[in-house]
């Protein structure tokens, strides 16, 4: 284990459906993120870092194991126990699984967790400490109202997580500059952009220009585009404090997000699903880059060179737990089964690619367009993305830096690639645990005029 002195801080800020292109160092021409484009002109942005599911719980579950979430037979985000029951899902993270959060905690470090956790809950759910969590806290501002006493407002909840995060900062410092006496690790876990959304009048006064005319309510746009900007505030009131308490230096600062934007077709988003996946197909749950592939800044003033963008080195979720070991000196255990490598050289600024493939499955319905409707598997090995239904009805075959996209499908031209991509993604989905499949999964099939579709099992 290295000495305390030389380990760095980690804080992980992770936002909620938030797509690739919200940003504006992402290229999104009117929302408003002075702070994260801040964070990425003094840091290196990774434009090829996916997550390993395109919706919450397992891509969360990837984060804190290592581990491809479907390993766990955590297909889709934690629900009621009956719904988990109905597709196959265990009602929590396994607590015996190995955590990022536990490795830190053994190895000293301070850890705290604020805001989102979706890993389980109900009844005998285990406590967020179950998973080496020093420090938790949600805010008491929930993602969708059902108690008509609550009196928080959504529009409050990223400066909600990040006043106990600055409180959890302060704690380990004495409250004023110097740094702690222990290093820490940091969960920040949004939850905007999730729907829904209400932002505040002042919020929204932000994009008055986005308000539409001669109706007395806000449009999409200009609810999206404050929720953003008003979490992007936020951050940068908890970076501010970082250098007040004169951590910046020694602190590994990452923001990202679960999974692509949600689709407008979801009632909870129809006023306000208007994210963006830059130039990618898929939304939320898709497995199309637009569902998988989401932004990533890194700043590491020590180490990290400034004002990059790498968009040779291909990142995932699962790489996150051994990166920030061997960062930090922490052991991680054989017995851990990781599916990620180590990315600690692409984190100093060392050109790196990857040995291992990305894989993703999929078993449930997509909304939206049919263009985001992706096959049920999918694989990434090097430059090339495959993704195909088992039982081989959709194959689809695409060069991703040269098509991110994903229009040019050269199946048809490279059918030795298909074969060994195939052959990967089928073993290892025949390796995961057995569970029900909705009866439209990996489908695109829309209920042309005279045709026999079942609209009611396509659009359900």
């Amino acid at each position: 284990m290295a000495s305390t002195s030389t380990r760095p801080n980690i804080l992980f800020i992770f936002a909620d459906d938030w797509g690739w292109g919200d940003l504006g160092c992402y290229g999104h021409r009117h929302v408003r993120t002075p702070h994260l484009d801040r964070l990425a002109a003094e840091g290196t942005l990774f434009s090829q870092f996916y997550v390993c599911s395109g919706v919450c719980s397992p891509s969360r579950a990837a984060v804190m194991t290592g581990r491809f979430p479907a390993r766990f037979g955590i297909h889709g985000h934690f629900a009621t126990h009956e719904r988990n029951a109905d597709r196959g899902m265990p009602n929590w993270l396994d607590p015996t699984a190995t955590t990022v959060t536990g490795l830190f905690q053994q190895a000293g470090y301070r850890v705290g967790h604020f805001g989102k956790w979706h890993l389980g809950n109900g009844a005998g759910a285990p406590p967020p400490t179950a998973y080496g969590i020093d420090v938790f806290d949600e805010p008491s501002c929930p993602i969708v109202y059902t108690d008509p006493s609550h009196t928080g407002t959504r529009a409050a909840s990223s400066r909600e997580i990040v006043d106990q995060a600055i409180g959890f900062l302060e704690q380990g410092t004495g409250g004023g500059p110097g740094g702690a006496a222990d290093p820490f690790f940091l969960n920040l876990w949004l939850y905007d952009t999730h729907a829904s959304l209400d932002p505040n009048e002042e919020q929204l006064e932000r994009y008055v220009d986005y308000m539409p005319l001669h109706v007395p309510h806000a449009g999409a746009t200009a609810i999206y585009y404050a929720t953003v900007t008003e979490a992007d505030l936020q951050i940068g009131r908890l970076l501010a404090k970082l250098d007040e308490l004169g951590l910046g230096d020694d602190t590994v600062v990452i923001f990202s997000a679960d999974n692509g934007p949600e689709d407008m077709e979801i009632r909870n988003s129809a006023h306000s699903g208007v994210g963006s996946a830059g130039p990618f197909r898929g939304r939320k749950r898709s497995l199309y880059e637009g569902g998988v592939r989401v932004p990533f800044i890194l700043r590491w003033p020590r180490n990290t060179p400034a004002g990059v963008v790498n968009n040779a080195t291909p990142l995932c979720a699962v790489d996150l737990l051994p990166t920030f070991c061997e960062l930090a000196g922490v052991d991680v255990p054989s017995a851990a089964g990781l599916d990620g490598e180590s990315m600690a050289a692409a984190f100093r600024g060392e050109r790196r690619s990857r040995s291992t493939p990305l894989l993703w499955e999929w078993r449930f319905h997509i909304f939206g367009h049919v263009l985001h409707r992706s096959p049920m598997l999918a694989i990434r090995d090097g430059d090339w993305k495959l993704l195909r239904n088992p039982d081989g009805d959709r194959v689809e075959l695409y060069r991703i830096p040269d098509d991110p996209s994903e229009l040019d499908n050269r199946a048809a031209a490279e059918p030795d690639l298909v074969q060994r991509l195939s052959a990967r993604a089928h073993a290892w989905q025949a390796g995961l645990p057995a569970g029900p499949v909705s009866p439209d999964a990996g489908s695109n099939a829309y209920p042309w005029p005279g045709t026999d579709h079942n609209e009611d099992a396509l659009f359900s």
